[in-house]
């Protein structure tokens, strides 16, 4: 029996994914444009939709960042929005644990599973910078390990909230649509970040809890998916280190008493269509030196190096000053989190080995999976991924807005159907029923 694969669209919106200068890209704010998408997705019978959150614009020497969406709305509202245009399609949202407290979260979240049937998600993140604390009373206080922690404490807290109801005891007047809770206790939860106690207001939703989604690549990371996620978001593209990644994160499950099956793993992946293999690759070519223009690519070194490089040639080569590793010219950037200097070693290495530009460069290095070919070789490839266990489907971030997913819906997904290794049709309500997952029980009770 093959294996089923599982498809998510992303809505971009933090990163240089969209090709702003085609005549097909639309707004990326309009409502109208998260409702095409979505619906798209649904129609191609996928998963879930997902949004990005990003809790202040990233900044280059002083100014907003040019890829970043200005007046890119709050997710959460948005797939309350979206939940009354669709009705199978998970709706998933990333939401800071980092500048959010337990009970007002775990509120939101149950509201929109409430309001989808069973269909929310949230992937957890953190806010490793005080650039981003500067919007936030609290500022940057906590190092970049509390903050993890301070993650995990937060999912806990919300999962005491949602357990906080006991599903036996929910009686629902079906005329009125007012549920009434018997007045048998409340929450208690303490631990060195959240000290809450109370009664939670809003009922257990139709999956018990939304699926919790997670995209940490340290150990720490892994083990968080392994013991806590349902869906990680992997950052690994290349099949091999896929298969490792894939192995390794199943591997830990099983000491937290869960099954492979209990945990999807699904990398981010791009796609270009073509009538011909040599029709796609040359739209794949274009359509990249699209994303990575001359400033984008100046943008990438600046951040990098931590040095001013408007005079530099992007399609010259490499800078050959040191880079300056202080606080440097960019400000949120989260690929230039680490070892600079040990990147821009490497940098200069491939760029070595294979001859690039600087601009070739960054279009090289910041290149995620990309299925490019005929639909027929594209569904064959992502076919022969997830069925030599490189990963259990993918995340597709499409390069328009909102019309970059239609052919991949009309003209892969019918193929990869008719292998019967994806959905003709949803078989449950629940984002939970389309992942196979279980749906948690209050403490002490069996999961069904």
């Amino acid at each position: 029996m093959p294996k089923q694969i599982h498809l998510a669209a992303h809505f971009p919106g933090v990163n240089n994914t969209t090709v702003w200068s085609d005549p097909e890209s639309r707004s990326q704010i309009d409502f109208a444009s998260f409702v095409h998408l979505a619906r798209t997705a649904e129609r191609g019978r996928f998963d879930f939709f997902f949004l990005a959150e990003g809790l202040r614009l990233r900044e280059l020497k002083g100014r907003i960042h040019d890829l970043d969406v200005v007046g890119r709305p709050e997710s959460l509202t948005y797939l309350s929005a979206l939940a009354g245009v669709t009705s199978r399609l998970g709706l998933a949202a990333t939401v800071n644990s980092t500048f959010n407290e337990p009970y007002e979260l775990a509120r939101r979240l149950a509201t929109l599973d409430h309001l989808s049937d069973g269909r929310a998600a949230w992937n957890v993140v953190t806010s490793w910078d005080a650039f981003t604390g500067e919007n936030f009373r609290r500022g940057g206080y906590l190092a970049e390990s509390d903050r993890y922690e301070r993650a995990k404490a937060m999912l806990r807290a919300a999962r005491e909230l949602w357990d906080s109801w006991d599903d036996d005891a929910i009686l629902a007047d079906r005329a009125s649509g007012e549920f009434v809770r018997p007045g048998q206790g409340g929450f208690r939860y303490a631990d060195r970040h959240f000290d809450i106690s109370g009664g939670f207001t809003t009922p257990r939703g139709p999956q018990g809890h939304p699926v919790i989604i997670q995209a940490g690549d340290s150990d720490e990371g892994r083990e968080f998916a392994a013991s806590d996620a349902d869906v990680v978001f992997s950052r690994y593209s290349g099949f091999e280190e896929a298969r490792v990644f894939y192995k390794d994160v199943k591997d830990r499950l099983a000491r937290y008493g869960r099954r492979p099956e209990d945990l999807k793993i699904l990398p981010a992946a791009t796609y270009v269509l073509g009538g011909t293999e040599e029709e796609a690759a040359e739209r794949a070519a274009r359509i990249r030196r699209a994303q990575v223009g001359p400033q984008t690519a100046i943008a990438f070194a600046e951040g990098l190096w931590g040095r001013d490089l408007s005079d530099h040639d992007p399609d010259g080569p490499l800078p050959d000053l040191e880079p300056d590793l202080g606080e440097g010219v960019s400000r949120g950037r989260a690929q230039f989190r680490g070892d600079r200097g040990a990147v821009v070693r490497e940098w200069r290495r491939i760029a070595e080995e294979k001859g690039l530009s600087l601009r070739e460069l960054v279009i090289e290095v910041t290149g995620r999976q990309s299925f490019i070919g005929t639909p027929r070789s594209v569904a064959d490839e992502i076919d022969a991924f997830v069925q030599n266990d490189g990963s259990d489907g993918f995340i597709l971030v499409p390069h328009l807005t909102p019309g970059g997913l239609d052919d991949f819906v009309d003209h892969v997904v019918p193929l990869l159907q008719e292998k019967g290794v994806f959905r003709t049709d949803y078989t449950g309500p629940t984002l939970r029923d389309h992942l196979g997952l279980t749906t948690p029980r209050p403490l002490g009770k069996e999961a069904r």
